[in-house]
This record gives C-alpha cells, sequence and structure tokens, in this order.
C-alpha cells in the first residue's frame, strides 16, 4: 500500500512504517515555500479575479483571486452546481492524479466522478482553493502590492471573510444557488458560515466533522502550532520569500505539522500501528535510534513542508480561530436556527480534533437537519479523518442529501447579518 500522510489524499490512508526509500525521496534542500506560484504549471486549475476583498477588520486586498477546479459542466439553466470546501491543508485538487501544478492525487476521488456519490454526470462540482490559501488563489505567497510577496503584510482573514470571497467568487462564475454545498473540517465550517450568511443560494447543505464554534481547547492546540512557525528564525515575521531554497520556515512548519497529525487520527490507531517498535535495528534507549512513530512523524512534517507554505498556514488556523457562527448574531443557536435546507451533519465519535459534541450541537438545533436532532454518524477507527478515508459511507450520506427533495420557493428566515 503506497503511504500517505493526512489531510488530502495523501492522507486517507492508514499509518504504515517509514522505509529508507521515503527517506531518501526527502534528500535535498526544500523550496523556499510549497505554495504553487506564477509560472509554475497551471495543471487542472482555472482562475476567476474576484476584485477587491475587504475584510472584517477593514483591511484590503486588490485584485484578489481565486483558483479552482471543475468537475462536470454546467446546464443550461445553472441550476446543477455543487460547492465543496477544502480542509486545512487540502485545495481545490479534488479529482487527478500528482502531477505538473499538483503535487498530491485528488482527495475526494472516490467521492466525486461519473456515477459516484458527487456524479459529475449530474452535477457540476466546483472546489475553490480559500483566500489565503497557497495552491493558487490569493495568499501570502502571492505577489501583492508592488509586485512582491504579501508576507507579513497579508491581512488576518476569518471564516467570514473566506465565504465572502467565495461569494464573490460564485458571482463570478455566474452561479446564482447551489445545488449543495459540502465541507468537512474546516471546509465544514464554511459551509455552515455560507449557508448562515445565503440561504437564499444553498439547496442543501453538508456539514462534515465541523464544529458550530472553535472551542478554546482547539485554539490552545492551534496556538502551539502557530508558536512553532513563528518561532523558527527563517520565518523572519513572514517575510521569507526572498531566501534560498533550504532556508525558509521549514523546521516550524514540519513541526507545526507533526502535532496537527497527532489529532487527525484516533487516540488509538498510532499505538495499535506502532506501539513501541523501533525504526531501525538500532536501539531508541541511548543508542541513537528511533522509535518507528517518531520517524513516521518527522518523515510527514518534512514532506508536507514541499506541498504548503507556512505564511498560508497561519493564515488558515487563524481564520479557523476566528469560527464562530453565533458572533454578532445572539449566539449559535439563533444563528443555526435559520438554517432551514435539507442538511446532513456527520460526526465521527473517534473524532479527537472537532469532537461529536460539536455535530450534535448543529444537528440538534439547525431545523432542515434531515436526521431530526442527531448527526449521522460514521464510526471508525480513523477519527477526524475518517472523512477522507470512509469513502463509501460519506458518499452514502452525500446521496442521501442530494435525494431529498427540495421545495421551488422554500420559506426561510432571513440571514442575520
Amino acid at each position: 500500500m503506497e503511504h500517505m500522510d493526512w489531510q488530502t489524499p495523501e492522507d486517507s490512508f492508514p499509518t504504515d512504517f517509514i522505509t529508507d526509500a521515503q527517506l531518501r525521496a526527502l534528500i535535498g534542500r526544500p523550496p523556499i515555500s510549497g505554495a504553487w506560484r506564477d509560472g509554475d504549471p497551471v495543471g487542472e486549475r482555472r482562475f476567476l479575479p474576484i476584485g477587491t476583498v475587504t475584510t472584517e477588520a477593514g483591511a484590503e486586498i486588490p485584485h484578489a483571486r481565486m483558483a479552482y477546479e471543475q468537475f462536470g459542466e454546467l446546464n443550461a439553466a445553472g441550476d446543477n452546481a455543487i460547492l465543496v470546501f477544502h480542509a486545512l491543508t487540502g485545495d481545490s485538487h479534488l479529482v487527478g492524479p500528482a502531477g505538473p501544478g499538483h503535487p498530491t492525487d485528488g482527495w475526494w476521488t472516490e467521492i466525486v466522478g461519473p456515477g459516484r456519490a458527487l456524479d459529475t454526470d449530474q452535477y457540476c462540482v466546483i472546489a475553490p482553493n480559500v483566500l489565503g490559501g497557497c495552491q493558487g488563489s490569493t495568499g501570502p505567497a502571492s505577489l501583492g502590492p508592488g509586485r512582491r510577496e504579501w508576507g507579513a503584510r497579508f491581512p488576518y482573514l476569518t471564516i467570514r471573510d473566506q465565504v465572502s470571497a467565495a461569494a464573490a467568487f460564485a458571482d463570478a462564475l455566474g452561479v446564482a444557488r447551489f445545488a449543495a454545498v459540502i465541507g468537512g473540517s474546516m471546509g465544514g465550517m464554511h459551509a455552515l458560515e455560507w449557508a448562515i450568511r445565503f440561504p437564499e443560494r444553498t439547496e442543501r447543505l453538508a456539514v462534515i466533522a465541523a464544529p458550530p464554534v472553535t472551542t478554546a481547547d482547539q485554539i490552545g492546540l492551534n496556538l502551539v502550532q502557530l508558536e512553532a512557525i513563528r518561532s523558527d528564525p527563517a520565518y523572519r515575521d513572514g517575510d521569507y520569500y526572498d531566501t534560498p531554497d533550504g532556508v525558509g520556515p521549514h523546521h516550524g512548519l514540519a513541526t507545526a505539522r507533526r502535532m496537527a497529525l497527532l489529532n487527525y487520527r484516533s487516540f488509538t490507531e498510532l499505538n495499535e500501528r506502532f506501539g513501541r517498535a523501533w525504526q531501525s535495528a538500532v536501539s531508541p534507549l541511548g543508542s541513537g535510534g528511533r522509535f518507528a512513530v517518531e520517524s513516521y512523524l518527522d518523515f510527514h512534517g518534512n514532506k508536507f513542508t514541499r506541498r504548503f507554505d507556512a505564511g498560508s498556514y497561519l493564515t488558515l488556523v487563524q481564520a479557523m480561530n476566528s469560527h464562530d457562527v453565533g458572533r454578532g448574531r445572539g449566539g449559535v443557536e439563533q444563528a443555526l436556527s435559520t438554517v432551514t435546507m435539507p442538511t446532513v451533519v456527520l460526526g465521527i465519535p473517534s473524532d479527537r480534533l472537532f469532537t461529536i459534541d460539536g455535530q450534535r450541537e448543529i444537528a440538534r438545533l439547525v431545523p432542515g437537519n434531515i436526521d431530526g436532532d442527531e448527526p449521522a454518524v460514521i464510526d471508525s477507527p480513523f477519527g477526524h479523518d475518517a472523512f477522507l478515508i470512509e469513502h463509501e459511507r460519506v458518499g452514502e450520506q452525500l446521496i442521501r442529501l442530494l435525494k431529498t427533495v427540495v421545495e421551488t420557493a422554500p420559506e426561510r428566515a432571513h440571514s442575520p447579518s
């Protein structure tokens, strides 16, 4: 079995021991940033300018651009589009092989395609890279004013800012209303926020392994990752893009990634897979050897620096910290009471990142929940990333949602501000 890391298709296979060949593959200097940058192969990306984005805090991002991929064709009526939001380290590449312009295979290949749950013979599936990301949409690694990378100048973004950019993207694309809006993990935050902001543009909603608010515990876990990057001297307060290859904030980004990986799977999986096994014949008990799990986490932390950008990682994690659907709307209950379109809320009991309590709260408070007061549940040993692994079971829930009949002119409460 090919070994994968987590949160992309590379992330969607069970853990395994690291081989010498895999370790040799990472010999050599990593690039300054793993971001897609102008001049790199475009691959299957498309681009749309969305004009100037003004953030909640009043900052402006002029000449913003969204990268996206499209699977299937928009029909003449324009009513068969599905919007998919990606997770923290995902991107627009839902389907297709790794290759020039795409560092990883598509992360939902078993979900999206002809005859699959999101059937591209019937639907036009659209996946943008979020604002602030590093795979083609405007972010810290993009060229900004003065024709140099935004770097430290890139403004703080909230989930709401990113959803505003997604709405501008949909406008530029010419899609007034989506047959479904779907997201998992960070993407679930975007999908839920979209449904609250734009109910008239949302026929159906799927919120997968995402909370109604980012809790203090989650913010605390995120802080340690953020500080790992900020404390790397090569980060240079975010202005590192003019340094030579191999001199970027790789150590900090790799450390942040290792911390995150520990929360993406259930607490039993690493122990069941690795136990106290050694990586080699050399003992880790004072003889200079390593435990297999240490080698595993190091490998994937180092590999991650070749496909992601430290500045984007900070931007997106900080946006996740901002997530609170009840902020300025009279609280979570009031905000979720406006979500009346047919909705699937999918939770994973073994998830220790966004625990199922969050999905239970959403399910109980969303009037459109097609399962009453409870979330749909996937019992899986794979924790948070089960939504990337349990394709058949996730697909069943999405098919069930898409079969739900939507009224032509549904009566809905007005969106809160």
